[in-house]
């Protein structure tokens, strides 16, 4: 079994080996076959973007669902709209579209969060209000 796993390891060592001395194998930023118009450093952006900018759209959804803000954290909405709006400037400065049009599509999304965020705790402390407090009783 020992024999086995140092030879898987030399054999790697040897493959990496020859992938670094390889520069045909190196990818070059040209234009993309399906969109030309398109680099593939921007595809990929725009693959990775879509995972993120939309990971926060289940927490808006399960606040919409339960008409709560139970389980929203307004601080955390608050630091990633900073932090996107941040990107955004980035992406204005590097040119890079996918940075922006994500990041764009992300602080509307959690604007959408913020809004449903105060909108929900609007609600509950005004029907807090209109419920009479239970009061509690000693007993003899």
């Amino acid at each position: 079994m020992r024999r086995f796993r140092i030879l898987i390891l030399l054999v790697l060592a040897i493959s990496i080996l020859q992938l670094c001395a390889c520069e045909d194998l190196v990818p070059r930023d040209t234009a993309s076959l399906l969109i030309p118009r398109f680099q593939r450093s921007e595809i990929i952006g725009f693959v990775a973007g879509f995972g993120t900018t939309f990971a926060a759209l289940p927490d808006l959804i399960a606040m919409l669902r339960r008409r709560s803000t139970a389980g929203m954290n307004p601080r955390m909405v608050a630091i990633m709209a900073i932090f996107q709006i941040l990107w955004i400037y980035y992406g204005l400065l590097i040119l890079s579209r996918p940075v922006i049009a994500w990041n764009v599509i992300a602080v509307l999304t959690n604007s959408l969060s913020v809004a449903a965020y105060f909108y929900f705790l609007r609600r509950e402390r005004s029907e807090g209000q209109k419920r009479p407090q239970p009061t509690l009783s000693r007993a003899s």
